[in-house]
């Protein structure tokens, strides 16, 4: 698991089971029940690099869709619905895309 030794398995299954209906993710939420939303910058410049697949330095849409899946190999994909709301809140120059910066300050917010 890639967030082994950062964030407790029972964390990432409750936060998980909180959203796994389609159209029940609110990136907030989760994050705080993941216990993300309490991690350094650091962990969380760690975390981002989890995310970002294709490892491009940026966390584009196809990603952000699978980003629950990067917690648990079993987990739902986004809607598209969520992914864009997802990437609209993320995304602070407008690119189209998340970078380690916007990623933390997400997080954070």
């Amino acid at each position: 698991m890639a967030f082994k030794g950062m964030l407790k398995d029972e964390d990432i299954a409750a936060a998980l089971k909180h959203c796994a209906a389609a159209e029940s993710f609110k990136h907030k939420e989760f994050f705080t029940k993941v216990g993300l939303a309490g991690k350094s910058t650091e962990d969380l410049k760690k975390a981002f690099y989890f995310v970002d697949q294709d490892k491009s330095g940026f966390i584009e849409e196809d990603e952000l869709k699978l980003f629950l899946q990067t917690f648990s190999a079993g987990a739902r994909a986004l809607t598209d619905k969520e992914t864009k709301a997802f990437l609209a809140a993320g995304d602070v120059d407008g690119d189209g895309m998340i970078g380690v910066d916007e990623f933390a300050t997400l997080v954070k917010a």
